[in-house]
């Protein structure tokens, strides 16, 4: 929607028109005692002019007429020239800045083709000079309101493009709060659910395993709630009393441990060499993919065993064929790429609609540049067990290959 132009206030543009028209015609009559005095009509058509432009929001198509029909009729009644003009000449910059250009050209053509005529039969000496200035003056006065509209409409939709532009960042924002709170609930709930079921199902033969049950429960709750609290207080615009610890690559062990809490046999491989650099935002989506990945596993899948690797391509190409369990978790460094693989020996989500812990790991890969991969897979072990495959690729920019920054 196109922004019209607004101008001043219409109240006071009529005031100070009508002022001028009254006043300056008034002096400009007495110089001119060959014209018609001034009387009660002549007052009445220098105010009609300045009240059509009232009209200018109301009905913006009678204020250029209206504003015609006074100033001709003053003109043609004899009266004195002065700035009757005015009234005339804003209405018509007014008429063409609002966009009715068809009107503002017609009435601006007629008046033009009334000024030939009348210096035509007028026999003015002049009368050349007279009709090249004044028909001068009304291209000047629409292609004046023609400028006014181009800049306004300029101006609209830049202001619609920064409102789109900070739109379009809070929705981005929202959606990254909402993947984090789901990262966060869902993940620590699920290992304190499935830690829980273990209690109750092997404390009441073994007591022993209240204890370590209830040491996991108490880890991931703590976690989650120091994770909450610093998102909230993001939503709340307030500044977080100490800064939320960054989800590294480094961290990944931590979601290894919680993962064997929860009763999950996980195998963890480091050989990512120390040179290597890693975005923060990568490692950051690298952390967030696995920790949803491994989540799953507990939650859905009914596996019962998990590899993480995290490689180079160096270390990927001689350990290929090493990787002897049914299921596994890879971060590979290759070719300026970070790739994330996530196997497990489990039913998977064949069938099943996404949910939102996969979508979000869809718009973290995407919005790195990257790509996202679900699909069952062969683990190629002897025993050929078949699993789920989540893999995720992200390009590393300023990298070369695996083994220099």
């Amino acid at each position: 929607m196109q922004r019209r132009f607004r101008g001043p206030p219409t109240a006071v543009m009529v005031i100070v028109v009508a002022v001028i028209q009254v006043v300056g015609t008034v002096f400009a009559s007495a110089r001119q005692p060959d014209h018609r005095p001034l009387d009660l009509l002549a007052f009445a058509l220098l105010l009609l002019g300045p009240a059509a432009l009232s009209l200018r929001r109301r009905a913006p198509g009678a204020m250029l007429p209206l504003a015609v029909v006074a100033m001709a009729s003053y003109l043609s009644l004899g009266y004195a020239w002065g700035p009757v003009f005015l009234s005339f000449a804003l209405a018509l910059v007014l008429t063409a800045a609002s966009g009715m250009r068809g009107l503002a050209w017609t009435v601006a053509g007629l008046c033009a083709v009334a000024v030939v005529v009348g210096s035509v039969l007028g026999g003015d000496e002049a009368a050349l000079i007279r009709v090249f200035a004044a028909t001068s003056w009304l291209g000047i006065l629409v292609l004046l309101g023609e400028g006014i509209r181009l800049r306004s409409e300029r101006v609209a939709e830049r202001h619609r493009q920064r409102e789109a532009a900070e739109q379009a960042a809070r929705d981005e924002y929202r959606l990254t709060l909402a993947r984090d709170i789901h990262d966060v609930v869902a993940h620590s709930l699920s290992l304190i659910n499935v830690r829980a079921s273990v209690a109750l199902h092997l404390g009441e033969k073994n007591p022993a395993h209240f204890r370590p049950a209830l040491e996991a429960i108490k880890a991931a709750s703590k976690d989650s709630l120091a994770e909450i609290r610093q998102l909230l207080g993001v939503l709340r615009d307030d500044a977080p009393l100490t800064p939320a610890p960054p989800r590294t690559i480094a961290r990944i062990p931590e979601l290894v441990d919680n993962a064997r809490r929860a009763g999950l046999d996980v195998r963890l491989e480091l050989n990512l060499p120390a040179q290597v650099h890693v975005h923060a935002p990568v490692q950051e989506a690298a952390y967030r993919i696995v920790q949803e990945a491994l989540t799953n596993v507990v939650r859905h899948s009914g596996a019962r065993k998990a590899v993480v690797v995290l490689r180079s391509q160096a270390a990927a190409a001689r350990a290929a064929e090493s990787l002897g369990t049914p299921a596994a978790t890879a971060t590979e460094l290759a070719g300026g790429q970070l790739t994330v693989t996530i196997d497990d020996d489990g039913a998977g989500a064949a069938g099943m609609p996404e949910g939102n812990g996969i979508t979000g790991m869809r718009e973290r890969t995407a919005a790195l540049g990257g790509r996202l991969d679900l699909g069952t897979v062969d683990s190629g072990t002897a025993r050929g067990d078949a699993g789920w495959r989540v893999r995720a690729v992200f390009p590393l920019p300023g990298t070369g290959n695996g083994d220099r920054p």
